[in-house]
């Protein structure tokens, strides 16, 4: 029996994949800083743990408790949404050690099992935003992009020893909590100048116009990972939603 860990599934993206492939025959370790069983269906091919990206300790302790993993998906993320000015040291270093470091980690965690059996899949989830430049976002694009370069790097170091690497692009999703925690957060970061501000409100109206056209739903994700996980002949990037498919094209 196949076995995928995932990051970040108490809502979400993550949550819905971990059910995703539950639903399909898999053993499912559902990680989470906060465990929460009664997110997912029980089943005895279900191991829910907790797990902080940014926690050596922790990282460790999941990875042991999950047991032979045959395929990462590293979808734990921050949203973040202000201009670089506005955003403080310790907050950038907060998305860097979350959204870029913690995959890191995770997957240097699983390297030695995959390389020892030859086999193995890291799909790590980045963002459409790193393919068009979006204003009020260069702090979270940049965490992103990050992933982006040393996934298809891995892709090239790995690919010898058996081990398939992915990226999935998701589009905009306002309608996931992490979507709309960055909402949320949208000028309103740690100290944002007064100049800004018209420019700041330009930008919030205009991208509240693209969000009411065709977001990325949750699915749209799930299969998309789903696929990276299971189909061998699937590229490198996947783009997942119309909007992320249209920047990708």
């Amino acid at each position: 029996m196949n076995t995928v860990m995932i990051t970040g599934c108490s809502s979400g993206f993550g949550l819905e994949t971990a059910r995703h492939f539950l639903d399909r025959g898999w053993s499912v370790a559902a990680t989470m800083r906060k465990p929460d069983e009664s997110l997912l269906p029980a089943s005895e091919r279900l191991h829910v743990l907790s797990l902080d990206v940014t926690d050596h300790d922790s990282i460790a302790h999941a990875i042991e408790a999950a047991g032979p993993i045959d395929a990462l998906v590293n979808n734990a993320g921050i949203g973040w949404l202000s201009t670089f000015e506005g955003t403080s040291e310790e907050t950038v270093r907060r998305i860097f050690e979350t959204n870029t470091f913690g995959s890191f980690e995770m997957i240097r965690a699983v390297l030695p099992q995959m390389r020892a059996k030859s086999d193995g899949v890291i799909v790590n989830v980045s963002s459409s935003v790193t393919l068009e430049a979006l204003a009020l976002l260069p702090v979270y694009t940049a965490s992103k992009a990050a992933v982006n370069a040393y996934t298809e790097c891995l892709a090239l170091e790995l690919a010898p020893l058996g081990i398939r690497t992915r990226l999935v692009l998701p589009g905009q999703a306002p309608a996931t909590r992490f979507g709309s925690n960055a909402m949320a957060l949208m000028g309103q970061a740690d100290d944002t100048p007064e100049d800004y501000k018209p420019f700041v409100a330009q930008v919030m109206s205009a991208f509240g116009d693209t969000a009411a056209q065709e977001p990325t739903k949750p699915a749209d994700v799930v299969q998309a990972i789903w696929r990276a996980v299971t189909d061998p002949s699937c590229p490198l990037r996947l783009p997942a939603g119309a909007d992320a498919v249209a920047l990708a094209a």
